[in-house]
Formats: C-alpha cells, structure tokens, sequence
C-alpha cells in the first residue's frame, strides 16, 4: 500500500489492506478450501437451473425466465466478493488496489440492489398467477417480462453510481486497513481524511430506501396471495397454491433476514466480527442455498434439473 503527501494536501491512500479472517496460515488456507468449495458449489447450483430452463421448453414462462435471471445475478452476486476473498486467503499482504476496491464496492451494493428488485417483480408475478389467473396470459406477456428484467438491471446499477462516485473523488488517510472482507462503506468512510456527515447520511438513506419499499411491496402482493388462496376451496389447491411461492418466499426470508440485521440497526449496535458474519450470510451462503430451495420445492423444476443431469 502507497501514501502519497503532497504540500497543503492530505495524504492519499492509493490502496486498502482487506483484514477478512485473521488467522494462522494453516487457518487460512482450510477457508481457502472451504470457501472455494462453497463458491463451486454455488456456481455450479444456479448454472444447473439456467441450463434446466434453458433447455426444457416447458419452462419457458415468465416465473422460470425471471428465476434463470435471479440465478445468473446470484453468480456474479458471489463472484463480486469470493475470488478476491479466496486470493487474501492465500495473501500475506492482503492488499487490494482503490479502483479495485471501489469497482468491488459498486458491483457487490448494485447487485444486492438488483436482487432486491428482482424478488420484488416475482412477487409480482406470483400474485397475477395466483390472484388474476385469467388474465395472467395477456398481463405478463413476454415482452413485459423482457421489460421488467432489464429495468431490474438498470435501476440496480444506476441507484448507487453516483454516491460511489463522489465517494472515490474523496481523500483517505491513515493505515489504510479495512477489518472486513470486502469494501463496505462504513470502514471506508471512517478512513476518509474528512469527516463527511452528508455522504454518511446519503447511504444510510439509499440503503434502507430499496430494501423497506420493496420488501414492504412484496409483503403486500403475499398478503394478496394469501387472501386468494384461502378461499380456495379444495385443500390440495390451496397446497398447489403455497407450493409455488414457498420456494420464493424463504430465499425472500434469507436475504431480507440477514440484510435487516446488518443494515436495519445502527452500527454501534454489532462489532466488526458480526458485520463479517452477516454480510458472509446474504452474500455468500443465500446464493448457494437458493438453487436448493428453488429446485427441492418445485416439481417441474426437479425434472428439468433431472433431465439436464441425464444428458
């Protein structure tokens, strides 16, 4: 790591120190290990199922399509934070360059972004399958399942561009280390030469602005559903019925779960270890549990999975 003094300015930190795990080397390397399992793991669970709805035609419907999309999010989702974790492990310095850890810190916060907006559009879809089945066909038409994908995407990588910005423009001092596993805004705030109160009040504003509205718009189109399929009066309907957003609803319940914990409370509230084990939670382990829960919960989804294993 470089610090740069110049006259009448601050010193500038052109590199961050990631402390992640601190342990001895045997320590490190058995998370090497662990932690390149879980993410093959990972990899090869959410390409399964893009593969399955790939190639089973059945599963060409708007509720797959959405979920080949979530699943193709959630690889990049761990790819933003594991490899560069992975090569700390094996690292004696432990060094990650500014514009690497910025371009970290605006992937992993767009793409959590991103999947925000993608639990709450198959919310969406689940509630017009269960609560408008008639005119489910002529609402979610295929080109407003392309819409709603690519506005997904947009608004994911747009909500937080230019925070980032503003932040990457400003001066950091000090040692340079950040006692977490990845760039997260509140250790790179606190390096700043500057106390900087708006930017502080910025992302504790933006943070929480996706998750409660989202979360509180998928809370109200399940409230719908339930409604609905309580007056179903056949019981195996009513299962039929949850059996489709059982699935959707516990990974809706993992990653808001975790992300409510570790953003919902101030900071003060959980020390260092515990914002690595959350964050590790929501960013690590949900992606590698979802492709379990969709494809152990879903029928159609455990033969197309059966039918691409067998090619």
């Amino acid at each position: 790591m470089k610090i740069s003094n110049t006259p009448n300015t601050s010193s500038t930190i052109t590199g961050f120190i990631l402390l992640g795990f601190p342990c001895p080397r045997e320590g490190q390397i058995l998370l090497f290990m662990l932690f390149s399992a879980l993410y093959l793991l990972t990899l090869m669970g959410n390409g399964s199922i893009i593969c399955a709805v790939r190639w089973d035609q059945r599963l060409h419907t708007p509720m797959y399509i959405l979920l080949t999309n979530f699943s193709f999010l959630e690889i990049w989702y761990v790819t933003s934070t594991v490899p560069n974790m992975l090569a700390n492990f094996l690292s004696d310095d432990k060094l990650i360059s500014f514009s690497g850890c910025f371009l970290q810190f605006y992937f992993f916060f767009s793409l959590g972004s991103t999947e925000c907006f993608f639990l709450a559009i198959m919310a969406f879809d689940r509630y017009l399958a269960i609560c408008r089945p008639l005119q489910y066909p002529t609402i979610m038409t295929g080109c407003l399942c392309t819409n709603f994908v690519i506005s997904c995407w947009v608004l994911g990588f747009l909500w937080f561009l230019i925070p980032i910005i503003i932040i990457s423009q400003m001066s950091f001092c000090g040692s340079g280390i950040i006692d977490h596993f990845l760039c997260d805004p509140g250790p790179l705030l606190a390096l700043t030469c500057k106390k900087a109160p708006v930017m502080e009040l910025v992302f504790s504003t933006l943070c929480p602005i996706p998750l409660i509205i989202l979360f509180l718009f998928i809370m109200g189109s399940y409230a719908l559903v339930i409604k609905a399929v309580l007056k179903v009066p056949s019981t195996a309907g009513r299962r039929k019925a949850f059996s489709t957003c059982g699935s959707h609803l516990t990974v809706v319940s993992l990653f808001y779960g975790s992300v409510v914990v570790m953003y919902g409370s101030p900071a003060s509230e959980h020390g260092a270890r515990m914002q690595m084990t959350v964050t590790l939670f929501y960013s690590v382990v949900t992606p590698l549990l979802n492709p379990i829960i969709y494809s152990l919960r879903n029928k159609d989804m455990k033969k197309a999975l059966k039918k691409f294993l067998r090619l």
